[in-house]
C-alpha cells in the first residue's frame, strides 16, 4: 500500500509540474498583473520573468516587468526593460509609453538630457500626449538651471592653465617683445593721464568764462519782449 501511495504522490507531483509547464507566457503575465494590482511587486516581477522565459519577445511582459522594477526603486533595471520593450514593440502607443517611462525615471534622477531625449522619442510615436509634452518642457527648463558638471569645470580649468603656460613660454622666447609691450602700455597710460589733465584744465577755463558772462549779463538792464497774440 505504501508503494502505491508513493506512486500516487509522484504522479501528482508530475502532473503539477506538467501543469506549470503548460502555462503560457500570457498566463504568467496575468498572474503578474494580479500581484501588481495587489502592490506585491516582487511576486509580480517573478511572474513577468517566468513569462519572458517562456517567450523572450513578449513585449507586454517586458514593459510590465519594467513597471514592477521601477516600483521597487530598481531604476537601472527598469530602464533596460523599457528600452527593450520600446525597440521590440511595433504598436506606436505602446512604444510611446515605454519611452515616456524612461523619461520619468531619468527626470527623477535629474538626468535631464537623457529625459529630454526619451520624451522626444515618446512624442515621435504619440505626438498628442500632453503629459509627455509638459514633462519635456519642464526638463528643458530645469536643464538650463542645472549647474555645469565637474567635467566641464575641470575642462575650463585645464584650458586656463594651458593658456597661462603658452603665455609664459612666449615671454621666455621673446623677452624683448614683452618689454616693448610693457613700455607701450606705460606710454599709453602716461598719454591718458596727460589727456585727462588737459581736458580738466579746459573744463576749468570754460567754467570761469561762463561765470564771467553771467555776471556781465546781470549788470545790464533786461529788455522786455512783447509776446505775439495767437
Amino acid at each position: 500500500m505504501k508503494t502505491i501511495q508513493y506512486i500516487l504522490i509522484a504522479l501528482f507531483l508530475s502532473l503539477c509540474a506538467q501543469a506549470v509547464d503548460a502555462q503560457s507566457d500570457r498566463q504568467f503575465v496575468r498572474n503578474g498583473n494580479k500581484f501588481y494590482r495587489e502592490q506585491n511587486y516582487a511576486k509580480a516581477e517573478a511572474e513577468y520573468r517566468k513569462a519572458l522565459e517562456k517567450n523572450a519577445s513578449n513585449t507586454q511582459a517586458m514593459y510590465n516587468l519594467g513597471c514592477a522594477l521601477s516600483r521597487q526603486q530598481k531604476d537601472s533595471a527598469a530602464v533596460t526593460q523599457f528600452e527593450t520593450a520600446g525597440k521590440t514593440e511595433k504598436a506606436h502607443l505602446r512604444k510611446a509609453m515605454a519611452y515616456h517611462n524612461i523619461g520619468v525615471i531619468c527626470q527623477k534622477r535629474q538626468l535631464y538630457a537623457e529625459a529630454i531625449e526619451a520624451y522626444k522619442e515618446s512624442l515621435r510615436h504619440n505626438p498628442n500626449d500632453n503629459a509627455t509634452r509638459y514633462n519635456l518642457a519642464l526638463c528643458k527648463r530645469l536643464a538650463k538651471k542645472q549647474p555645469p558638471k565637474n567635467n566641464d569645470k575641470n575642462k575650463n580649468d585645464k584650458n586656463k592653465k594651458d593658456n597661462d603656460k603658452k603665455k609664459q613660454q612666449q615671454n621666455k622666447q621673446n623677452p624683448n617683445k614683452n618689454e616693448r609691450n610693457e613700455q607701450r602700455q606705460q606710454n599709453g597710460e602716461q598719454m591718458s593721464k596727460d589727456n585727462a589733465e588737459q581736458l580738466l584744465n579746459y573744463a576749468i577755463q570754460e567754467e570761469k568764462a561762463t561765470q564771467r558772462r553771467l555776471k556781465q549779463q546781470q549788470r545790464q538792464p533786461q529788455r522786455r519782449r512783447l509776446q505775439k497774440n495767437w
